[in-house]
């Protein structure tokens, strides 16, 4: 802990110490010569010393004085140049995009370098978590969220429609709807949101594809992560039922296969935030990015994959 003296006094001590005067400090400081004069003798009483000699005209630094001076000069030098540069220097501003895990890494990161770019002076601040955050809160500036394109109290603009399709390693050997009988079936837990809205399983398909005395689709391979169902199924431990929007750059690249259909319809994606945030700063920007450089990224990634399902 610093034992100093009152700042006013030792600021008071500086200025009359430099100006040779109480009068010119008292000037400099915007006070009276009388409050100068008190600051030093309160300063003088901390210290047990003398710091001036008070003459007809002026005053002069005592030996004590002489020595106290230099460091303080340079104290206050370095802390008006530092006061200096937080003026100076603008204030970070940042903007807080939340969206689910998997879509965070599939579709946000790959293009997140363009927002600074297009957004010079702002920090992009990924929030990934498949909990919808509170963004009355401020948890986030804005969020994208799947579902209906309903949600009570926000602003919904429509990003993307889903869609599902089996998916798997090219080297797993699977052509025919026939062979998921000898396959794990890799199942994503869509946890709250099942309870609310109808989500894409494996049950849904089958019953599309009228396989569903074929094959068992409650077995195999649950995950609560819908990126960790990607990665295992490119890791070639069985066949999910995935978001073809979420792997479009792994079907381009042919790390995944789409085998067979049917394709079966899933809900969309919305960029949501606060009714009437949209004149906040981070929302506008954020906002923009998303609906026109993300999703012009997005759908271009999806274009190889969609003209092949034609």
């Amino acid at each position: 802990m610093r034992r100093l003296p009152p700042l006013s006094a030792l600021r008071a001590f500086e200025a009359a110490a430099r100006q040779e005067s109480f009068k010119l400090a008292a000037a400099e400081l915007g006070v009276t010569p009388t409050a100068i004069s008190h600051q030093i003798r309160q300063l003088e009483e901390h210290l047990g010393l003398a710091l001036f000699e008070r003459q007809t005209r002026k005053v002069v630094l005592t030996e004590h004085g002489r020595a106290l001076f230099p460091g303080t000069r340079s104290a206050f030098d370095v802390l008006a140049e530092t006061v200096d540069q937080v003026k100076r220097k603008p204030a970070r501003r940042v903007a807080t995009l939340s969206a689910t895990v998997a879509f965070t890494a599939k579709l946000i990161v790959p293009h997140a370098g363009t927002f600074r770019a297009l957004n010079p002076g702002w920090d992009l601040r990924l929030h990934a978590s498949d909990e919808a955050v509170d963004l009355h809160a401020g948890e986030a500036d804005a969020a994208i969220r799947y579902g209906r394109g309903k949600y009570a109290g926000l602003t919904a603009l429509p990003l993307l429609s889903d869609r599902f399709a089996p998916i798997c390693s090219p080297y797993l050997d699977v052509r025919a709807p026939a062979d998921l009988a000898k396959v794990s079936l890799i199942h994503f837990d869509w946890g709250e949101i099942a309870t609310r809205l109808s989500v894409p399983t494996w049950r849904n398909w089958a019953d599309r594809a009228k396989l569903s005395k074929q094959i068992d689709a409650e077995s195999g391979i649950i995950l609560n992560d819908e990126a960790s169902a990607i990665d295992l199924a490119i890791a070639g431990h069985g066949v999910a039922l995935l978001s073809l929007s979420l792997v479009a750059a792994e079907l381009a690249s042919g790390a995944l296969v789409q085998p067979f259909g049917p394709v079966i319809e899933g809900l969309g994606y919305d960029l949501v935030y606060p009714i009437g945030a949209e004149t906040r700063p981070a929302v506008s920007v954020l906002s923009h990015w998303v609906m026109t450089d993300l999703a012009k990224a997005i759908d271009k990634a999806r274009q190889p994959r969609a003209a092949a399902s034609a």
